[in-house]
């Protein structure tokens, strides 16, 4: 298990993007713009960030 955290913050809006992306925004725990997050560095959270990188500011820490 990865100790590992990357810090996550949104910087573009969720309206009119694809349900998808706006699903793994959610995953995430993101739901407003500037909000930041911290999750766990794991192979499904790296996915969700690749697929809406365009969105985020990521930080590993």
């Amino acid at each position: 298990m990865s100790d590992k955290k990357l810090r996550l913050t949104l910087c573009k809006s969720l309206n009119g993007r694809l349900a998808a992306h706006r699903a793994c925004a959610e995953g995430l725990g993101l739901r407003k713009i500037r909000q930041t997050v911290e999750v766990i560095d794991t192979r499904e959270n790296r996915g969700m960030v690749d697929k809406i990188g365009y969105m985020l500011k990521v930080q590993e820490i």
